[in-house]
């Protein structure tokens, strides 16, 4: 079985020394600590933000601007008021568009596509009770893998313990094995650092091998949604979920938090189920919030369907600008008989070919 984590180690590195997010420096050697098992994720040292960042400016060559437009694609859900998915509609059944600015569909599917995604298991102690059913709902996803599906399994506990349990394969076997090896850590629990690598890990696995890849990127994250150890800030997480491609499915067991809110801030349940919420909705993906850890396999049977029973959509935009700057993106679908209502999901938007950052590297180590 290949459990490399040499690509997830390094990219942390890199993310920590050179996104230019922070200026901090940090020998590569204390970013990681290894066994002959694991590689786990150790991030840098508490950072002192620097001033923010004046905005970059498009980038021209003797006074022309460079434009190079290609085909957007979104995966978007249908669903009733009920939220029950809803199928077989048409093209012609949908409405894009871009900034309010209608756009031409030119590429329309509702046929399954292969999908990779990712697992990523909340292993604090604050999930003990829930583990073994964490584990079965995890199986029963991996069991309804298609042949062509992949999938990444990441657990976490705090900064210093992300690791990755099994890369992308589409072997079931070696998938349930890396669950039946998932335990209970101590540890201050890093959501957002989780997160922020599962998505990059998932948005860029494969695409540089197809220009014309279609592939639905997922990721599906259990946890009880409180932060206390992430080096990633959560505007900073949110901005580099605008550039990614992963629709995010959320389990949250956030009963267990204090329901209790002081003068100022939000109660540690609140604030779970809106960050939680959040991760959802802006990525157009789903947020369950189980009342008993027997809904789980529910769960998992839903979410397994909600991610094949979606539309592809391709646009190529109206506003050809590449120029970094963000999009908001909005679907619509006709009612259908007797007036009934169809809502879409999809993300909320798209970063329009973003510049380069000088400061971050031109290449990402391979896997």
């Amino acid at each position: 079985m290949d459990r490399s984590r040499s690509f997830f180690a390094i990219f942390i590195a890199l993310a920590c020394c050179g996104f230019g997010i922070y200026e901090t420096t940090v020998s590569a050697d204390s970013l990681f600590t290894a066994n002959s098992l694991n590689e786990t994720f150790v991030a840098a040292p508490t950072p002192t933000p620097s001033p923010s960042p004046t905005p970059k400016k498009i980038q021209e060559e003797e006074g022309v601007i460079r434009i190079d437009t290609e085909l957007v694609n979104i995966n978007v859900r249908v669903i009733d008021r009920n939220s029950r998915p809803i199928g077989g509609l048409r093209q012609s059944d949908f409405t894009v568009t871009e900034d309010g600015a209608p756009q031409k569909i030119d590429y329309f599917s509702q046929s399954e596509v292969p999908t990779n995604y990712s697992l990523v298991l909340d292993n604090s102690g604050s999930l003990r009770r829930q583990l073994d059913k964490v584990i079965e709902a995890g199986k029963i996803l991996v069991n309804t893998n298609k042949p062509e599906d992949e999938t990444l399994i990441i657990r976490f506990v705090s900064r210093d313990k992300i690791s990755i349990e099994q890369d992308f394969t589409s072997k079931k076997e070696y998938l349930n094995d890396a669950l039946d090896n998932l335990y209970i850590d101590g540890g201050q629990t890093a959501i957002r650092d989780a997160v922020y690598l599962a998505a990059d890990k998932v948005t860029n696995y494969e695409k540089a091998k197809n220009s014309d890849d279609r592939k639905r990127r997922a990721m599906i994250l259990v946890t009880d949604g409180e932060d206390r150890d992430s080096y990633y800030t959560e505007p900073q997480l949110f901005e580099m979920l605008k550039e990614s491609d992963v629709q995010i499915y959320v389990i949250g067991f956030v009963s267990d938090l204090d329901k209790e809110s002081g003068f100022i801030r939000k109660s540690e349940q609140s604030r779970a189920k809106t960050f939680l919420e959040r991760l959802a909705s802006e990525t157009g993906g789903k947020a369950y919030f189980p009342s008993g850890i027997d809904q789980l396999p529910g769960i998992a049977r839903d979410i397994a369907s909600e991610m094949r029973t979606q539309y592809s959509i391709g646009y190529i935009p109206s506003n050809e600008k590449e120029d970094g700057t963000y999009r908001h993106i909005k679907v619509t679908v006709a009612d259908g008989p007797g007036a009934q209502k169809r809502i879409a999901l999809t993300k909320a938007g798209r970063t329009a070919g973003a510049v380069p950052d000088p400061s971050k590297p031109a290449t990402k180590p391979s896997n």
